[in-house]
This record gives structure tokens, C-alpha cells and sequence, in this order.
């Protein structure tokens, strides 16, 4: 990259721009006072993730850009910002909504500490600005979003101050799952350890098993037999990773699990449940023998629940892990039981194909989230 010559050339604007920069309280006092909050479990917002009226507003402080990320972080830089954070987003995205409204203006500290740290610049996933990425390409948002494989609004993904990509997450997440994020890069645990093993020592399991796991009609019983790799499934898998004591697993069972369509699409795939912490033993999709922890460790599981879904041969096809409300799991698992992933390059775009087609499906009411 050419941050060098960026950074010169950015010198003298951001001199003039520094002039009406807010001034941020102390830096390491701040740092200090930034705490995860993992005790408050229950502050994950209530979505409604029916169609939005209305379009969703960016905050104010979103940095002002003319989409070049190279000067974009050159900026940042000179201002002693940490990096920049990508954000990937759509007008009527009721996910979208609840991080631009609860943990990007009502939760104070999130705001400011995101703000002493990083440029966040908004990018629409059917936009048509241009921009011109850290390689020197010239594609428009929407192009970018694909290539990126940021249709699951909202993602963000957070780039360092020489450009090098950090951590990446793909949907919602309550405040003080997000705090973990942004200590995860601001503070460099991304150079020695992955985010699941961060957030591991973040959040650990609890010691004693305080609550069972949440169980359903649908789940397949142990021994988990999920070998895919001599023969062709007659159902495609849905892996439930889930822990004991688990408030995100409490409203995923209690909300849109005991929806009677999203039960019968379920239905459809072999559903397993497994406890991320246990060694309860397992038998891969790729006919490796595990164990529950180990498989999570595999597959980088940092957060739960977590589902993640395999075709009929045992490839991961797609993953959810972020919140995740009615209509857009069931929109989820259409896309997965039609084989949707074959015929578009990602969710989104099969959603937008189903839709001019007039299909009427459940998922069909569930409009750009």
C-alpha cells in the first residue's frame, strides 16, 4: 500500500479538519473505564425483524469519505485512531436498525470509545458509490459487499492502522458481546490469540452446570453419528452450538423456535444440539472423530448460539451467528433447504431473485433484513 505517500498528502487537510474534531476524554482513562459488561446478560434489544418503514439513519460522527479505504485509514492514522471499521448495511434492515440506534447512540461508552479508536464508514450492500479498496480496485458498494460476503447485515469489519483485517462479524450483537469485539482489536489481542479463544476468557462457561440445555422434539439424540464423508445424507445438517446458562440460547428458544412454520422447516434438516464446553463426543461431517469442544474450537465458534448449516455431503454452506430473529431465519433456512447457495452468490442475492420472481414464501415477508 502507499500509506506513506497517503499520509503526506492527507497531512495539511486533517490539520484543518482537526480544528472542528471533538476532543475525546483521556485515552487511557477511558481505555481503563471500558469495561465488557458480560454480567449484563439481558441487554440484548427486542427486534422486530418484520420490514422497517422507514430508512435507517447513520449516527452523525460517521466519518465523512470520498471511499478511498486507503486514504480513509491514512486519515485515521493522523488522527492516532486505531484503524477503521467498515460498515456494510441496508435502509430497511431491522438488524442494522437496533446496532445504528442501541449500541451506536444510546450505549454511551460503546460510542465514544468506537469514536476515540476508529473511523466507521457506512457502505449500502445494493449501493452504487464508488469505491476504491486498499489494492487499488474500483468497484461499486454493492460489488465490494459480494466480494466481501457482507450480506448479512449488519457486518463490519475492522481494519487495523497498516491495513490489515482484524475481525469481522456478521450481524447483531448485543452491547456487551460488542465491547468484547472492540477490546479484542483496540487493545491487540487479535496478534496472539483468535476471537473465540478472547472471548472464552472473556466469558468463560460457568462452573457448575446452573440450567440444562434448552431441548427440542426436533433434535436428534446421541450418539452423533454426522459422518458425510462416504456417503450422501438424505438431509441436509443443522448444528445447533449452544451452552448451559446460555440468556442468547433462552431467546432463540423462545422466540422463533416455538414459531409451529420455523419448527416444520427445522424439521426438514437433521438438527443436532451440542453444548460448545462439553466433551460429549462426536463424529464430524467429515468423518473425524471429536469432541464437542474440540469441533467448536475447529470451527472458530466465538459466540452462542451459533448455527451452522452443512449440505447433504457435509460442507459448511452457512453459519448464524449473531442475533437472529423470525424472518430471517426462516428466509435462513428456505435459502439453505432450496439450495439457494447453488444458484446466487450469497443470501441476499438469492433474496432479491426470489422476490422478482414473486415467489411467495414465509421468507418472502421478511424484506432486506
Amino acid at each position: 500500500m502507499r500509506i506513506k505517500q497517503t499520509l503526506l498528502s492527507l497531512f495539511f487537510g486533517c490539520l484543518c479538519i482537526s480544528l472542528n474534531t471533538p476532543v475525546y476524554a483521556d485515552k487511557q482513562g477511558l481505555s481503563a473505564g471500558f469495561e465488557l459488561k458480560f454480567s449484563e446478560l439481558d441487554d440484548t434489544p427486542f427486534i422486530d425483524d418484520a420490514p422497517r418503514a422507514t430508512d435507517n439513519q447513520h449516527p452523525a460522527w460517521f466519518s465523512e469519505t470520498f471511499l478511498n479505504l486507503e486514504e480513509d485509514l491514512a486519515r485515521a492514522q493522523l488522527q492516532g485512531k486505531k484503524g477503521i471499521i467498515l460498515y456494510f448495511g441496508q435502509t430497511h434492515c431491522a438488524y442494522c436498525e437496533a446496532l445504528l440506534e442501541v449500541n451506536f447512540e444510546k450505549e454511551a461508552d460503546i460510542v465514544n470509545y468506537t469514536r476515540q479508536n476508529f473511523d466507521v464508514i457506512a457502505l449500502d450492500i445494493w449501493g452504487n458509490r464508488i469505491v476504491t479498496d486498499f489494492d487499488g480496485n474500483v468497484l461499486e458498494e454493492k460489488d465490494l459487499a459480494e466480494f466481501e460476503q457482507t450480506d448479512f447485515t449488519p457486518s463490519l469489519i475492522f481494519y487495523t492502522e497498516n491495513g490489515t483485517e482484524a475481525l469481522r462479524l456478521r450481524g447483531y450483537y448485543p452491547p456487551y458481546k460488542f465491547r468484547g469485539a472492540l477490546k479484542y482489536v483496540v487493545e491487540e489481542y487479535y496478534k496472539s490469540e483468535s476471537y473465540s479463544d478472547y472471548m472464552a476468557r472473556a466469558n468463560p462457561p460457568p462452573k457448575f452446570d446452573l440450567e440444562d440445555m434448552n431441548e427440542q422434539d426436533f433434535f436428534e439424540r446421541p450418539p452423533y453419528g454426522l459422518d458425510r464423508s462416504r456417503f450422501v445424507a438424505e438431509r441436509p445438517l443443522l448444528v445447533f452450538f449452544e451452552r448451559r446458562n446460555c440468556h442468547a440460547c433462552d431467546i432463540l428458544h423462545s422466540e422463533p423456535l416455538s414459531d409451529n412454520t420455523t419448527r416444520d422447516l427445522i424439521k426438514q434438516f437433521e438438527a443436532v444440539q451440542l453444548d460448545m464446553w462439553s466433551e460429549h463426543k462426536v463424529l464430524t461431517p467429515g468423518g473425524k472423530r471429536s469432541t464437542a469442544r474440540e469441533w467448536s474450537r475447529e470451527l472458530g465458534i466465538f459466540n452462542t448460539p451459533t448455527m451452522v448449516f452443512f449440505d447433504r455431503k457435509g460442507k459448511e454452506v452457512f453459519r448464524i451467528d449473531s442475533v437472529v430473529k423470525l424472518y430471517r431465519l426462516r428466509g435462513v433456512l428456505e435459502y439453505i433447504l432450496s439450495k439457494g447457495y447453488e444458484t446466487a452468490p450469497n443470501y441476499q442475492r438469492w433474496r432479491e431473485i426470489m422476490q422478482q420472481a414473486g415467489t411467495d414464501q414465509a421468507f418472502s415477508l421478511e424484506n432486506s433484513n
